[in-house]
């Protein structure tokens, strides 16, 4: 029965030796999704309706932050790919930062009864500290983690079932944050963080911080990565340091995927982070907002079968062109409903927003099934040029893009709306209390939200989509170079074909002869890729064994301690 199970989910193995090792990884998805996911939503709320800060002022707080991602995620990378350890290069990084992690998470959403529009100065202070706190937590935990991964799941489909069970369980980390957080506002008489609510979102705060810290641990305890104890380091300083993010930069591969990956994140974050002001002062129904969200949350877990099924047969980018065009209808929607204090009884207005929250993320889901599944390739590209795993190095602009783009985003929709004049704060809050209406913004204000929640947005996915396109490489082409780069590590050198030569090129942007699979081959004793009568490489068969055996090694140890 679980052998039919998984063929029908199209999983190769076992349970307990290929999809285990699977789940286990992804535990820490529940971590780094679900905490980004509850700030996305109302982070900014916090600080402009409980501590009662201005646009302007909140976004001194997210630029800030985002500026500290784009300092410290570098050296990260090369920190970790520096490590040598007995639990690997990058393993052990996510215990260590597990407690920072999850104090700051509790402290990001405690106020103290600092009052921003009393005390803005030290509001201001407190909240960057601890802003600064978490992100550097994070960075020490999402770095690690993604760079872990082309390890883990050396083979192309295998690292696609990697990232499928790591997207579902980026879904199981934001659903019961966002819930947990509805529901806590809820029960103390809250629809969203505002006035009064110090209390619920501090609980929030402790309670995500222990879910959190549980799953790190979980991660940590369950996942194995080969020591690197015995790996020779060049000598750092800062000409090495600039060196390796150069090296990046050569990657032609490396450097599309960052382009359609920065664009794309742009994108949906100019929506995630504006939405709640269309909802509350357009659609006039922030009363539905938990709905909303927790449909959003739905249909982008629900496109999660049709974008597997898609990928495993027809690659990496096909699931991409196919929904993509729902993500931009969501977003188009927000340019037509017109605020009213009405549309909380209008059925068609409703219906349409919620259709809106179905397009938009399954649509999304596309592109970002795609660039999470191609993303781990980039650095068996990357060791064709440089001749070394450097997947910290590389996973460093994996959570610099999520990260330093999702603050700085956020900084720049407040600046946005407080420039086009939307109010918020207490005078909202008194005004909405005393008459029971939501507070009428100007035309000014509401243009300004449809720009962040549609237009940007829509231009942004336009180019994500069309940068998409210009990716290049399917399973084939990367199988030879993995098998390439396996066999120079073997024997020393590699003989490729005058077509295989041209496929690496294609796809590196280098010329062979500058690239580390094309130098030193001058050696009578060159070999060509090895492969076997399934054509399948016998070198990358070789590896995943290897990582099977550490990992079966480590269980049966356990095994024999628990009988003891």
């Amino acid at each position: 029965m679980e052998q039919k199970i998984l063929k029908l989910i199209g999983v190769k193995g076992t349970f307990k030796n290929d999809v285990l090792p699977m789940i286990n990884y992804s535990s820490a998805n529940i971590t780094t999704s679900g905490s980004g996911y509850v700030i996305s939503l109302y982070f900014t709320l916090f600080l402009t309706g409980v501590v009662n800060l201005k646009t302007e002022q909140a976004a001194i707080i997210t630029f800030i932050a985002g500026i500290w991602d784009a300092i410290i995620d570098p050296f990260i990378g090369i920190i970790t790919d520096r490590t040598r350890s007995r639990f690997g290069k990058h393993r052990r990084y996510i215990i260590w930062a597990m407690p920072l992690y999850a104090i700051s998470t509790a402290l990001l959403w405690n106020s103290y009864g600092l009052d921003g529009a009393e005390r803005p100065t030290q509001a201001i202070v407190y909240f960057t500290v601890v802003y600064l706190l978490y992100k550097t937590a994070y960075s020490f935990v999402d770095v690690p983690h993604v760079a872990m991964l082309p390890e883990l799941a050396p083979d192309y489909d295998l690292r696609t079932q990697y990232n499928s069970v790591g997207y579902i369980f980026n879904s199981i980390g934001m659903f019961p944050s966002f819930v947990l957080a509805m529901l806590v506002l809820k029960a103390f008489g809250f629809d969203d963080p505002e006035s009064g609510a110090e209390f619920p979102m501090l609980l929030v705060g402790i309670i995500l911080a222990v879910v959190y810290a549980l799953c790190l641990t979980h991660t940590f305890r369950k996942t194995r990565e080969k020591p690197s104890l015995d790996m020779v380091l060049e000598k750092f300083d800062y000409k090495y340091f600039f060196q390796e993010y150069v090296l990046v930069l050569k990657n032609k591969a490396f450097r599309r995927y960052f382009v359609m990956s920065l664009f794309y994140n742009t994108a949906c974050n100019f929506y995630r982070s504006s939405l709640v002001f269309y909802i509350r002062y357009i659609a006039r129904l922030i009363k539905l907002y938990g709905l909303f969200t927790t449909i959003e949350g739905a249909a982008e877990t629900s496109a999660f079968p049709f974008n597997y099924a898609m990928t495993m047969k027809h690659g990496k980018k096909k699931c991409s062109y196919v929904v993509t065009p729902l993500m931009i209808l969501g977003f188009a929607v927000c340019l037509f409903m017109n605020p009213s204090d009405d549309n909380s009884s209008s059925v068609i207005w409703i219906i349409i927003l919620m259709l809106s929250a179905i397009f938009y993320p399954f649509g999304k889901s596309g592109i970002g099934y795609t660039a999470t599944n191609i993303f781990p390739d980039i650095s068996d590209i990357d060791e064709a040029i440089t001749g070394r795993r450097r997947e910290g190095v590389i996973g460093t602009f994996n959570t610099l893009i999520k990260t330093c783009v999702s603050t700085t985003v956020q900084s720049l929709v407040l600046v946005i709306l407080g420039r086009f004049g939307l109010v918020t704060g207490s005078e909202v809050t008194e005004y909405e209390k005393a008459t029971g209406l939501l507070y009428d913004q100007p035309d000014s204000a509401l243009f300004g939200v449809r720009l962040c929640v549609a237009i940007i947005p829509i231009a942004f996915t336009l180019i994500s989509l069309y940068l998409l396109h210009k990716f290049q490489m399917n399973k084939s082409e990367h199988s030879l170079i993995r098998a390439a780069v396996a066999t120079k590590h073997k024997y020393g050198s590699v003989a490729l074909t005058e077509e295989q030569i041209k496929i690496v090129e294609k796809i590196s942007g280098q010329k062979y002869e500058n690239t580390w699979l094309g130098k030193d081959n001058d050696s009578s004793d060159v070999y060509a890729v090895e492969v076997n009568e399934n054509n399948e490489y016998d070198i990358l068969i070789e590896i995943e064994e290897e990582m099977k055996k550490i990992r079966n090694s480590k269980e049966e140890k356990t095994t024999v301690k628990e009988n003891a």
